[in-house]
């Protein structure tokens, strides 16, 4: 084996030292501005981390508060809902009751009105019973039994009336009461 050769290895010249060493220098220095700059970037992460961390979580409560209050409002929307169902309840009954006495205050209104149409006949009839008891008892009357010839009192015009709605009711009595 063979010794190694001088012209194979030189030493570095001073230029190329100092080349070198500025290139390591400049190296170096990048460096420390690169790893000062991560350890910036890596301050900045942990911020908005943690400021995100604190968003979410002050999400997490307005969402629930939010949850909390539509809660309420259900709640309260519901017991709404039911007062009002008692109240168109109560109000449906009330109905029901104003349609009865609306149907008997018109049968009364009905029946009011046959009376006045009939007026006139009862008029007749207690101006004749007054006529009738103002004569007194006539024993020289024409007829045989001593009772007044059968007479309809009932004026042209005027019908017959009866408290009952059957019309064969009407054939049996002028009036459905007894005066």
């Amino acid at each position: 084996m063979a010794a190694s050769s001088p012209a194979a290895w030189a030493p570095p010249t001073p230029v190329q030292i100092r080349e070198a060493n500025a290139h390591l220098a400049a190296l170096h220095g990048r460096v420390a501005e690169l790893e000062a700059r991560l350890a910036a970037a890596e301050e900045t992460v942990r911020g908005q981390a943690g400021s995100l961390i604190r968003k979410d979580a002050e999400t997490r409560r307005a969402l629930e508060e939010a949850g909390r209050q539509k809660g309420r409002e259900i709640a309260a929307l519901e017991e709404q809902l039911r007062s009002s169902e008692e109240r168109v309840q109560e109000l449906l009954g009330l109905i029901r009751e104003k349609d009865g006495l609306i149907l008997r205050l018109r049968h009364r209104s009905r029946l009011l009105g046959e009376i006045c149409r009939c007026r006139p006949v009862l008029d007749t009839l207690l101006a004749q019973m007054s006529e009738g008891e103002r004569l007194g008892p006539d024993s020289g009357d024409d007829s045989p039994d001593g009772l007044l010839p059968d007479s309809n009192c009932v004026p042209d015009g005027a019908r017959d009336f009866s408290l009952g709605s059957d019309p064969q009711d009407s054939d049996m009595a002028l009036f459905g009461t007894t005066v």
